[in-house]
């Protein structure tokens, strides 16, 4: 199947020149590229989070696989789906699903099923394939949208991701899709955000999904960031660096309501 873009025209460009001039613009040639376990990346139009986005994928290695964990925003689908077969096509060019570990992951992660409706319209992942490919044109992807997890099956999930990756031989790197608050002041969401980066950056799993719910945090991707914590601990990670963290009123000028992004790495 050929996963056409969704939100080509909307949240990024849907000329392939024009998008390929942005996504180089974005980012920032001659930084040191580490080699990454982990990752979390914003995934809002590129006039706001593209900046922070793009100083992220300055900053890292693109392997030959990335696993991507976005959150289900559509409401589509199961409450966790992986796509394992098939192409994501952006204006830029088309990754492969990396069909070997989509299945290797399937078998070891229950709480997963084969789907396509989640994938269809969900912008969290669409959104990282531009900077992705212009980085790496032959990278191969394995696609997974959570809509609702207990903590309990995002850790199984995550170390599930971690021994599909060990199994495979393979060189990977898992991607969690997410922005930070939503929709509310800029002092509220500068307080709030940092709670949750604080138990992101002490690679603290447990820590991240509590505070979440305990202060209401919006961030609308800390089930993908939870489980993707889980993988990289499995994995060996054992540093967490914040690289970036931005809001829209940079953008807009409206600080009464505004979205956060952080650009998170983790690495051994």
């Amino acid at each position: 199947m050929r996963r056409a873009p969704a939100v080509a025209g909307q949240f990024y460009p849907l000329d392939a020149e024009a998008l390929r001039e942005e996504v180089q613009g974005l980012l920032q040639p001659g930084r040191e590229r580490l080699k990454a376990i982990g990752a979390m990346a914003p995934h809002a139009g590129y006039m706001y989070s593209g900046r922070t986005a793009g100083l992220l994928y300055s900053s890292i290695e693109i392997p030959p696989t990335v696993l991507l964990l976005g959150p289900n925003h559509t409401g589509l689908g199961p409450r966790a789906s992986i796509m394992s077969q098939g192409q994501w096509e952006v204006p830029t060019g088309t990754a492969e699903i990396d069909q070997e570990l989509a299945q290797a992951l399937l078998r070891e992660a229950p709480l997963l099923e084969q789907d396509t409706a989640a994938h269809l319209y969900e912008h969290s992942l669409e959104v990282q394939l531009p900077f992705l490919l212009e980085l790496n044109p032959r990278v191969r992807i394995v696609p997974v949208v959570l809509m609702e997890a207990t903590l309990e099956e995002l850790q199984a999930l995550g170390e599930a991701i971690a021994r599909a990756i060990r199994a495979s031989g393979r060189e990977a790197l898992v991607i969690a899709s997410s922005d930070m608050s939503h929709y509310v002041p800029h002092e509220v969401a500068q307080r709030k955000d940092h709670l949750a980066l604080q138990r992101l950056l002490a690679l603290e799993p447990q820590g991240l999904y509590q505070v979440v719910k305990a202060e209401r945090i919006s961030m609308c991707g800390y089930l993908p960031a939870t489980a993707m914590l889980w993988a990289a601990r499995a994995l060996g990670a054992r540093e967490a660096r914040l690289l970036a963290y931005s809001t829209s009123a940079e953008a807009s000028g409206d600080y009464s309501q505004v979205v956060g992004y952080a650009a998170v790495v983790l690495l051994r």
